[in-house]
């Protein structure tokens, strides 16, 4: 591949978390990266029309903001809560000018999933009005159901499909991650569903191993673990999506290193993929 090819390749800022934006922007600029999307904990305090500033500058493309979402709770305060933290977060996605806001749907114990989804449904169902007056979409993330306790009682792209065709709003799609969908029977077709009803909003790969040390933390690099990515990425082509391929990958084991060499690693193995 050559240089040209890392167009469609973004990469997560916590991805490199022990950078600061700033280390984001100007490494990810050199290496010829196209997008960058953006944790708040990177923007927290700054000053966000300087953050879009620098984001032009530097020529990437801001591609989503990460994350909202954790609309359930057990008092109407508390979910109310989520919602006024979650019109901040599209107003902070705004101002740097990214069009996406990545959903985490959140979970509450003591609470059934069927509990947990109606929340999760009337969270966003709320905050639709607001993020289209912003111009800002909201991607439904699905995550393995090892985080179904506290993270996310939408466990499955089959759960995410469903939840976004009934919302049917233009402001509200799906996220695919290959690390929390690898493993389903049906995804292809459920891919394709999403596609087809024009849902399909954002696409993050990394890899899964085998061995890992921790449930959260020692994500992969592609290729390092069990995850067909080029297969999943010929599907998610399939259903007509041709946006960037977003690297996010949380690894102790990565931050740990030094992030340039760390960077490089992820260029070589993004190179590796045939989509």
């Amino acid at each position: 591949m050559s240089q040209k090819d890392l167009s469609k390749l973004c990469i997560h800022t916590m991805t490199n978390k022990p950078w600061t934006l700033d280390e984001c922007l100007s490494n990810y600029e050199q290496a010829g990266i196209g997008g960058i999307s953006v944790w708040r904990n990177v923007i927290e305090g700054k000053d966000l029309q300087q953050v879009n500033r620098d984001i032009k500058n530097s020529g990437l493309k801001p591609v989503s903001l990460v994350r909202g979402g954790f609309f359930t709770g057990e008092s109407q305060g508390d979910r109310q809560a989520a919602i006024d933290e979650n019109k901040i977060i599209i107003d902070e996605a705004q101002a740097i000018d990214a069009p996406l806001v990545v959903l985490v749907c959140g979970a509450s114990p003591g609470q059934t999933v069927e509990q947990n989804i109606q929340q999760i449904r009337d969270g966003i169902a709320a905050l639709l009005p607001h993020a289209e007056q912003a111009g800002v979409k909201l991607g439904i993330e699905p995550l393995h159901p090892m985080y179904a306790d506290t993270r996310s009682s939408i466990s499955s792209m089959r759960s995410a499909n469903e939840l976004a065709e009934g919302l049917n709003h233009s402001h509200v799609g799906v996220t695919v991650d290959v690390f929390h969908l690898y493993w389903e029977e049906h995804l292809r077709s459920e891919l394709l569903r999403c596609g087809k009803n024009g849902n399909l909003f954002s696409y993050h790969i990394c890899d899964w191993k085998t061995n890992a040390e921790d449930m959260l933390n020692d994500r992969g690099l592609m290729g390092e673990g069990i995850i067909p990515v080029d297969r999943i990425s010929e599907w998610v082509g399939e259903a007509g999506f041709d946006g960037f391929h977003e690297v996010e990958i949380f690894s102790n084991r990565y931050w740990a290193m030094d992030q340039k060499e760390y960077l490089n690693k992820i260029i070589e193995s993004y190179k590796q993929l045939k989509y």
